[in-house]
């Protein structure tokens, strides 16, 4: 098989939080948030200054029209199509193919010009002019304008939303007025005409065109739906009724089952050469059978085959392996706080409500959880022996994966694996074993239980709940892991703050652009799923932004150095590690474009080649 290796050159670039997802490798998406393809023909990538550079065509042979391509991944989305409220990689899956944002990343992890074709900053970056690029059309042949991006800003900065990507608008001119229901006119996206939209910030932006990234949605469908309604709107989740930019369109579907997608004829940078795509659910213990079967042509993101099979993929003459490093992560997170029930029903995240957690509220405990963990047997050996990863990862101790330019190999980080120094916290935490079962009692001399929550799809995690629960148990820690729940059902009940839940086996899927953290670890973002409320680090993450200091990526690196720290000490999260990951494709599908973060760029190139 033909193998790509591409974790050294990864090395290198930028990551972001797009806010994915994401959910996670089984992830949440911070955002990736889909975005996508380029082109004037439908054969070659566009690659101009201020264009897409798409990267190398993967495979060689001329286009044939025409076909279907079968893609599997592991886990069902949760049915929401609409770029402003779903929040599962899953989702976005299925998006990447219909909706399109104004900029996407290159193969360096730059943003670029997509939908926009061009832009200007003024000399402070407090304004952005961008120009569209003309004769771009929705899927029911209604024009893309200004309008669209004025509208998708407002919608995710209204009153009335109750979605994540908040973080996209909240420091545009207007914003807390318009939010706060006080303004009608949102000053911070202006439409100039039709093809020129400006966006204006209260304060400098050291990631304009980040900020400026988030998929469109359509004004003219969802201009008429009150803003409380676009949720569950049909648009949002119905066959043949979601409208994007994007190359493909959602046909049929078995939810939870297949998505099929058809090819847009009119697509703005050149008819897709396939008739259709068909995403399907498949488990990811027989992924690789159906892959060398034929039965399956790609197998795509969060993570692919499952390390423990990628060898035999390696001897599948008809496959290639792609091996980018993964820009996201997988964690167990901790449940210090959750929000009342009233704030969640009214989608409101209110750190003064927030109740507190008495079994992980003591910082030793969880720094004690973390000293538990033996995260490098993990993840296993360099050689691919052992571990739940068969060495196709990396132990992380703060959420900036090698391929970050925020990563410091020198930081004084990481809580390393100690069983005695676990056990020496939680003795002054006041944890101990006073009835000789073997686990520790709190200290009030009441029965010590947390609860771990997980996912099924992704089996290396699976695997993590019950690993976790054994070296929890050898320090005296007594773990209750809860029945798996489908991916969408477990997400639920993260984000809903179930108050019968302590901790929880979760990924994010980060996208390209820049490593704030802000949209995950901020106290008062919906993403921050420990309800964890730290001023301090609050205030960190606020300084990585802070213009003009900011503009200079090594000022950053020293402000992240010094929060990657602080989070590892303060341990809302115990970081488990960052995979390898392990996409393939067989060589009946051509045109593939090579891409860092997804396999899904540009499918209006594919083809079959029989």
């Amino acid at each position: 098989m033909n193998l790509k290796k591409w974790w050294s050159f990864l090395l290198a670039l930028t990551f972001s939080v797009l806010l994915l997802a994401a959910c996670n490798g089984g992830d949440d998406e911070t955002g990736t948030d889909p975005e996508e393809p380029a082109d004037d023909n439908g054969e070659e990538p566009a690659d101009d200054e201020n264009g897409d550079d798409d990267g190398d065509d993967d495979t060689a042979g001329e286009a044939s029209e025409g076909g279907n391509v079968n893609i599997a991944f592991f886990s069902p989305p949760e049915h929401q199509f609409n770029p402003i409220y779903y929040t599962s990689t899953y989702d976005a899956n299925v998006m990447d193919f219909i909706f399109e944002a104004l900029f996407r990343t290159d193969d360096e992890l730059l943003l670029q010009p997509h939908l926009a074709e061009s832009y200007e900053l003024n000399d402070d970056q407090t304004e952005m002019t961008i120009t569209l690029n003309e004769g771009i059309t929705w899927h029911d042949g209604e024009a893309f304008t200004a309008d669209d991006v004025v509208f998708t800003y407002e919608m995710i900065s209204h009153p009335e939303y109750t979605g994540v990507r908040g973080t996209y608008a909240d420091k545009l001119v207007g914003y807390e007025d318009f939010r706060a229901g006080e303004s009608e006119e949102f000053e911070g996206v202006v439409a100039e005409d039709d093809q020129t939209v400006i966006f204006r910030w209260e304060e400098s932006s050291v990631t304009p065109e980040f900020n400026a990234s988030f998929p469109i949605i359509p004004e003219h469908i969802f201009g008429a739906v009150e803003p409380g309604e676009i949720e569950s709107h049909e648009s949002s989740i119905a066959t043949g009724e979601v409208v994007g930019t994007g190359p493909f369109m959602l046909g049929d579907f078995v939810e939870g089952d297949q998505y099929v997608l058809n090819a847009n004829e009119d697509y703005w940078n050149g008819a897709p050469n396939l008739d259709t795509v068909t995403l399907q659910v498949r488990d990811q213990a027989v992924i690789t059978g159906l892959l060398e079967s034929g039965d399956v042509d790609m197998v795509i993101q969060p993570d692919g085959i499952v390390p423990s099979d990628v060898a035999s993929v390696e001897q599948m003459d008809n496959v290639t392996l792609y091996q980018p490093q993964d820009l996201g992560y997988q964690y167990m997170g901790f449940k210090i706080g959750y929000r009342p029930s009233e704030d969640v029903e009214a989608g409101v995240i209110d750190t003064d409500n927030f109740i507190e957690n008495e079994k992980l509220s003591d910082v030793r405990v969880r720094q004690a959880i973390v000293h538990a963990l033996d995260r490098e047997a993990m993840v296993g050996g360099e050689d691919g022996e052992g571990g739940l990863l068969q060495g196709s990862g990396q132990v992380l101790h703060a959420p900036f994966p090698e391929a970050s330019w925020a990563f410091d190999e020198n930081a004084d980080i990481g809580l390393e694996y100690d069983t005695d120094r676990a056990m020496e916290l939680l003795a002054e935490a006041g944890y101990e074993d006073t009835n000789g079962d073997g686990f520790v009692e709190d200290p009030n001399g009441e029965e010590y239980v947390l609860t771990l929550a997980y996912p099924t799809g992704n089996e290396p995690r699976e695997n993590a709940a019950i690993v976790i629960e054994q070296q929890l148990a050898e320090v005296g820690i007594n773990v209750n892991v809860d029945t798996p729940r489908e991916f969408p059902a477990h997400s639920e009940i993260v984000e809903n703050d179930d108050q019968s839940i302590d901790m929880y086996l979760m990924g994010w899927g980060l996208a390209s652009g820049d490593p704030d953290p802000g949209g995950i670890f901020t106290s008062h973002v919906p993403y921050n799923y420990t309800r964890w409320v730290d001023e301090t680090s609050d205030e960190m993450i606020q300084r990585g932004l802070s213009a003009p200091d900011a503009f200079e990526q090594e000022y950053r690196e020293e402000v992240y150095s010094e929060w990657a720290e602080y989070v590892s000490e303060q341990v809302p999260y115990a970081f488990l590690w960052s995979m390898i990951n392990n996409w393939a494709a067989t060589d009946r599908v051509g045109g593939i474009t090579e891409d860092p973060v997804t396999m899904l760029k540009d499918p209006h190139l594919w083809y079959v080649q029989e």
